[in-house]
């Protein structure tokens, strides 16, 4: 029995030939549908993990869906907000597994940076898609790092973009992002805090903002249509958008659980939070009437996405005849002997 295995060249190739768009838009295809029936796919819970690093301001983490009686994918995420600038690593690594819910054993796995990447991108443009006025034309990046590329190419496959709007404590981030994202063929200009605010009609936060070290959003200029995609808290104490602008808005979390305990949510009661984002795609009159005030998408990403992004990733390497099959595991002769060898 055998496993499939994804490398980082694997994952190049399939991307370049399929192409950046197909990608992105097969992935905001399956994650929506997957949150249309999110009653048939399974278990997921919130996710677990422990911090680390220096002054343990790292953390990693592992997080898993199950599909009874089909499969297991679990995805295990290090964050390091001084990767880039210490190790010129991404601030997010992690890998995919994908495990036989019968047998156990393991049928895939495979590179998690670009996936992850990619699914809060889309996740990003299925809650706008409900939530944000049709015609958006501005976005507004508060944070210019990788996830705010795929925040912007997602953004830009569902809305008219043609302007967008970076601000970024690094000015060398924020002055980069254009030609990082040139390939979306829009117009990208360095901004304020206060520019973005008076002038986005969607805003994703995407900063490394530290515990404690919050917002990042004044809250001041928002336009009152303003819909905002939450993406940067993921711990205890860590959050972009100001309180004031929560209590102001409709807001609808991905996993109410994660985003009580570590999204923007955790400023907020249970009670002041509106339908998780899948019983919004399931039921789209929930979100009626909801585009022309402020709204906030709290995303702290959740395992079923990283069970769809794989899935995605398995079917577009099929596709491509790309992969390599290996036996990883030993899975001796004698089942009841350990030293016999196949």
């Amino acid at each position: 029995m055998e496993t499939t295995v994804l490398t980082r060249q694997h994952v190049a190739k399939i991307v370049q030939g399929k192409g950046l768009d197909l990608f992105m838009d097969r992935m905001i295809d399956r994650l929506d549908e997957a949150f249309r029936a999110e009653s048939r796919w399974g278990i997921t819970p919130a996710r677990d993990g422990f911090l680390r690093g220096p002054q343990n301001t790292a953390v990693l983490e592992w997080m898993p869906h199950h599909q009874p009686g089909d499969s297991i994918t679990i995805k295990t995420v290090a964050y390091t907000p001084t990767n880039p600038s210490t190790h010129q690593l991404p601030t997010i690594i992690g890998t995919m597994a994908r495990y036989d819910d019968v047998t156990g054993r393991l049928l895939a796995v495979g590179d998690g940076i670009l996936p992850t990447a990619v699914r809060t991108g889309a996740a990003s443009a299925i809650a706008s898609r409900l939530l944000a006025r049709p015609d958006s034309r501005v976005l507004g990046l508060v944070g210019a790092g990788a996830q705010a590329v795929t925040q912007a190419h997602a953004l830009s496959r569902v809305f008219p973009l043609d302007r967008i709007l970076v601000h970024d404590i690094e000015p060398a981030h924020a002055e980069s992002f254009a030609e990082r994202a040139e390939f979306l063929g829009i117009d990208v200009e360095v901004a304020s805090v206060a520019e973005i605010e008076a002038a986005s009609d969607i805003i994703c936060t995407v900063t490394s903002v530290g515990v404690g070290d919050g917002p990042v959003l004044h809250g001041e200029r928002l336009r009152p249509h303003v819909h905002i995609n939450a993406i940067g808290a993921d711990l205890i104490g860590k959050y972009e958008v100001p309180l004031s602008v929560l209590k102001a808005a409709f807001v609808t979390p991905d996993h109410q659980g994660q985003a009580l305990r570590e999204g923007e949510c955790q400023q907020l009661d249970q009670s002041e939070l509106g339908p998780e984002l899948p019983a919004l795609c399931a039921d789209p009159a929930l979100a009626e009437g909801r585009r022309e005030q402020l709204t906030v998408f709290d995303s702290t990403g959740f395992a079923l996405e990283d069970h769809v992004a794989f899935d995605v990733l398995l079917e577009l390497a099929e596709e491509a005849g790309i992969g390599d099959r290996m036996q990883l595991e030993h899975l001796p002769e004698d089942a009841l002997n350990p030293y016999s060898f196949q």
